[in-house]
């Protein structure tokens, strides 16, 4: 079985990862470990580049038969993140989200030799994983159990062009406004149960860059023993 780790933000991610994404990727011979940012000490938290680099190094050296990709925010990743600012200037979401990407990848790559960066499949999710919720709105507020919610978070959603362009501010980012709808929203709890009720299938119809970073992942060759 090829085997990849994901370095997931925090909590949330890491539960889809392992409850969700894992059992997908199983279908195509891929196992998935799901290591959150930081230290043994401190795990989830601030996405900084100094926290995330030497994860993802240190998934890629410590098993050498192994990919690494990541699973972070845009809205949750540090302010001076490598590329960050510069995407902030770029009009196309695939743009931003590249720039980030590229940019993660050249400070990386300044750590590792060729060899372990061809193990490498970067990924930030834009703008935050609540955004993907929003492929069904009236499936998220069944799970948030406030079926009343369903016209408001339609608005949200038909007010951009994918649930992926939900916009990246402490006002409007994808769970603040949940949170602002719904103060008893919990991350991991319902973000999990609704990502199951949604579907990967619904969510990768509505979200091209999630689909494309999945895609990768079910293609990934065997490595050589």
């Amino acid at each position: 079985m090829i085997r990849l780790n994901v370095v997931c933000e925090g909590p949330t991610e890491s539960t889809i990862v392992k409850n969700i994404l894992s059992h997908h990727l199983a279908t195509f011979d891929v196992g998935v470990g799901a290591p959150m940012v930081g230290t043994s000490g401190k795990k989830g938290g601030a996405v900084t580049l100094k926290r995330l680099r030497e994860n993802v190094r240190d998934c890629l050296l410590q098993d050498r038969n192994s990919y690494c990709t990541t699973f972070v925010d845009f809205y949750g990743i540090d302010g001076d993140f490598p590329g960050k600012k510069e995407a902030a200037r770029k009009s196309s979401l695939s743009d931003k989200q590249g720039v980030v990407c590229d940019t993660f990848s050249d400070a990386l790559a300044q750590m590792l030799d060729v060899g372990p960066m061809r193990r490498f499949i970067p990924y930030v999710q834009m703008h935050e994983f609540e955004g993907l919720l929003f492929s069904d709105p009236d499936q998220l507020a069944s799970e948030l159990r406030r079926q009343d919610l369903a016209q408001k978070l339609w608005e949200i959603r038909r007010a951009f062009e994918t649930p992926e362009h939900i916009n990246d501010s402490p006002v409007t980012a994808p769970s603040k406004r949940l949170q602002s709808l719904e103060p008893r929203y919990r991350k991991v709890q319902v973000g999990e149960r609704a990502a199951k009720a949604i579907t990967l299938d619904a969510i990768r119809q509505q979200c091209p860059l999630f689909d494309d970073w999945l895609a990768k992942l079910e293609k990934l060759p065997p490595l050589p023993a």
